[in-house]
């Protein structure tokens, strides 16, 4: 069977994995058993994919990035240079906690910045902005921007990650595409 994805050659695609077509796959990286990558993703170099982990169709993992297992990706998620992901919420060298993994969903078109920590069991709503060096502690609702250690919301960000401005006294207005959202208790949705 072709291969329709590239990998450079000093890179690692272990056993039982499945690829999408147009995917590249570049320096000193290690895809793990188990995995599925979706079609058009970029993978920079030394990222490391762990065994079970998902990334949906279009993701780009810039350089020094450790996904770890229990991690899933949607589509569209960028994920910044040295961001990185636990999955164990109090590691031991010396005690197996393998079957304590926790999972966590970074949701379709969320960005999550570079130097990012983002501690397990705690999902990344859609097209949500991590900023960097931003320690995640709990869940981030679709289109927040969060920043600080623990990340915290400062704003929100439209679907094509602009910061979104104040247009009325309930909605929201993108100053670039002109996309508007409105309020729904404390969170943010698209409006129809």
């Amino acid at each position: 069977m072709e291969q329709n994805y590239f990998v450079h050659e000093s890179s690692y695609v272990d056993d039982g994995c499945t690829i999408g077509d147009g995917t590249k796959i570049w320096h000193f990286s290690h895809i793990m058993s188990g995995c599925t990558i979706g079609a058009h993703c970029n993978i920079g170099q030394n990222v490391v994919i762990s065994p079970g982990v998902t990334l949906g169709d279009g993701c780009k993992i810039q350089n020094n990035v450790s996904v770890y297992t229990g991690v899933i990706c949607e589509d569209g998620v960028f994920l910044g240079p040295s961001c990185v992901f636990t999955n164990v919420i109090n590691p031991r060298a010396f005690v197996e906690r393998k079957n304590e993994y926790r999972k966590t969903v970074v949701k379709q078109g969320a960005s999550i910045g570079a130097n990012a920590t983002i501690v397990c069991g705690h999902d990344i709503g859609r097209y949500a902005f991590v900023g960097a060096g931003a320690v995640v502690t709990k869940d981030v609702p679709d289109y927040a921007m969060v920043y600080g250690s623990p990340a915290r919301i400062h704003g929100w960000v439209c679907q094509c990650g602009e910061q979104l401005r104040e247009d009325g006294p309930t909605g929201l207005r993108c100053p670039v595409c002109g996309k508007q959202y409105e309020f729904h208790g404390e969170y943010v949705k698209e409006k129809e």
